[in-house]
């Protein structure tokens, strides 16, 4: 049934088939997420891990749990092979950008794995992380189930993320934009629809599975008077000088340990874990166990700066030394503990912000992961969804503006998943051109109008071909791949006016950005387009009609 549908799908636009695509993908996506949380909770159930929270564990459980999780991520890692090693957000958006999304399904596996056991042993990273990689890995898997063309493999991989984020965080809206904002950067119609069925698909799987509730949705979020208003710009200025620190440290964390060897990086990560996690157990794990501890009207200053200041050193440690998992959850975390700082340090010059402290917490969560990610429409959308309250946007936007602009445009801050793809030498940027005929797959410009011949026809009989071909073109295989067969422009001087012109062939599966590159160095020329395997030729794309596309018919 798919393959009567290829030719449809190449096209830029939208379609039933591309949303039935969409919502496959979401629907395996979300499953995949739905079991990834339960391994997490049932593995930490068996390490007599409650709910996240480590402070009840024995001392030495808290040391031997980080260290014994390094050990085994490490032993994990070195056992397989080099192309499924790269893992996490920044590596997805690496493999949508040039690759169209497809990942190794190896590493997909390796993230689910490795994953659970960091989030088992306590290490400060997110849940989101793997849920993207999980995510785009089962839009690879139904693509390459059914040799999709690439430009679909791009739309579908964006829905396996959406469907991830929404199935963590139970945030179809949010997911939706984050892809938007930060994955794809770029907002096409025909992009909207399949990914939005891809996040209420996970938005309902997780409904199903684990209840239809918000996380902070029990809170009691008074609306924000006037008068809170420039103390939220003042709140919002310290997120944005927070955010820069955390940034750069995380990502000089990072660029002085890529070239060191991955054990020391992990036993580094696993010691430092231990030690932290000896004094101060409350920052161990995700973010759910200090988010709560935030919102408390029972916390001392000394125990929230002591969880912030454990926090990030965690989160630095864990991430920065190559820990698999996500950062959106650490960022969550400390931005609440953040809050919460701010309130108590500032509660006896101004008392009335005591009042509101769980919406202060809230936002400032929120705009922490904004400011950090470049992601300030997909963390205003998370913190709507996740408090059920639309009364934060505007208190939202007044805490994440100036922020945003102070650490982006005052102190350098730049998007830390573009960073990391920076210091991993992964590109990321393809030029307008590129980018724009990355969007159409040959079969919406292929020119079917071909004859295959035989090899062992006589010379006699292949002329008879070319004058009967009627404007069709002629194509001749070799043990390589296809030959154009023509009349030659001289053949006066030549042994046989028959000519032969090798041919560079590309999948059904390709876009017209590979063929731009094939061709693109002489400006002339052709490609010709195969099912399968180069021996089946379905038709050509010449440098004239590729030419014409991008000029006329792709302008508009």
């Amino acid at each position: 049934m798919i393959n009567e549908h290829k030719f449809r799908l190449s096209h830029p636009r939208i379609s039933l088939q591309l949303c039935f695509l969409g919502l496959l993908v979401g629907i395996l996506s979300s499953g995949l997420i739905v079991l990834f949380q339960l391994a997490v909770s049932g593995l930490q159930a068996l390490l007599w891990v409650e709910s996240e929270d480590f402070t009840q564990l024995p001392m030495w459980m808290r040391v031997a749990l980080p260290i014994a999780g390094a050990a085994i991520i490490h032993q994990l890692i070195r056992h397989s092979r080099a192309s499924y090693r790269r893992m996490g957000i920044a590596y997805v958006i690496h493999r949508v950008k040039i690759h169209y999304g497809r990942l190794p399904l190896g590493s997909g596996i390796g993230q689910f794995l490795h994953a659970v056991v960091a989030l088992a042993s306590g290490f400060s990273v997110g849940k989101e992380g793997p849920a993207v990689h999980i995510g785009a890995s089962a839009a690879t898997m139904v693509a390459k189930r059914w040799s999709l063309p690439d430009n679909t493999m791009r739309i579908l991989s964006s829905c396996g993320i959406a469907a991830g984020i929404s199935a963590i965080f139970n945030t179809p809206l949010a997911g939706v934009i984050f892809v938007l904002e930060v994955v794809l950067r770029e907002y096409k119609i025909h992009y909207i629809l399949p990914i939005m069925l891809a996040a209420i698909a996970g938005a309902v799987i997780y409904r199903a599975v684990f209840g239809n509730t918000h996380v902070y949705e029990h809170l009691e979020l008074l609306r924000m008077p006037l008068e809170q208003y420039p103390t939220l710009v003042l709140f919002g200025l310290v997120v944005g000088v927070v955010s820069a620190l955390f940034s750069k440290a995380l990502l000089t964390t990072t660029a002085v340990s890529a070239n060191q060897p991955q054990w020391l990086r992990f036993a580094l990560a696993g010691g430092i874990t231990a030690v932290v996690g000896l004094m101060i157990p409350g920052a161990l794990g995700g973010e759910a166990g200090v988010v709560a501890l935030s919102h408390s009207s029972d916390i001392t200053l000394g125990l929230i700066f002591a969880l912030l200041l454990g926090k990030m050193v965690l989160t630095i440690a864990a991430l920065g030394l190559g820990i698999p998992g996500g950062l959106i959850g650490p960022l969550y975390g400390i931005g609440a503990l953040l809050g919460a700082l701010l309130v108590l340090i500032l509660s006896p010059m101004l008392p009335q912000v005591a009042e509101y402290h769980s919406l202060y917490t809230a936002l400032t969560m929120t705009a922490m992961m904004g400011i950090c990610l470049n992601a300030p429409m997909a963390s205003l959308i998370a913190l709507v969804e996740l408090t059920d309250n639309a009364t934060v946007i505007v208190p939202f936007l007044l805490i994440t503006l100036p922020g945003f602009l102070l650490a982006h445009e005052g102190l350098g801050g730049r998007a830390i998943f573009l960073r990391q793809l920076d210091l991993m030498g992964l590109n990321y940027k393809v030029p307008p051109l590129e980018q724009a005929l990355q969007k159409v797959g040959v079969l919406a410009l292929v020119n079917s109008a071909i004859v295959a011949v035989r090899p062992q026809l006589s010379e006699a009989e292949q002329l008879d071909l070319i004058k009967s071909a009627e404007g069709r073109r002629l194509l001749i295989p070799t043990g390589e791949g296809q030959d154009l067969l023509s009349l030659s422009d001289d053949y006066a001087h030549q042994a046989t006016p028959l000519k032969r012109t090798p041919l560079q062939g590309l999948p059904d599966t390709a876009t017209l950005a590979e063929v731009y590159r094939a061709l693109e160095p002489k400006r002339t020329g052709m490609v010709f387009i195969y099912h399968k395997d180069p021996s089946c030729p379905i038709g050509v794309i010449t440098w004239a009609r590729l030419h014409r596309y991008f000029r006329i018919e792709g302008s508009g």
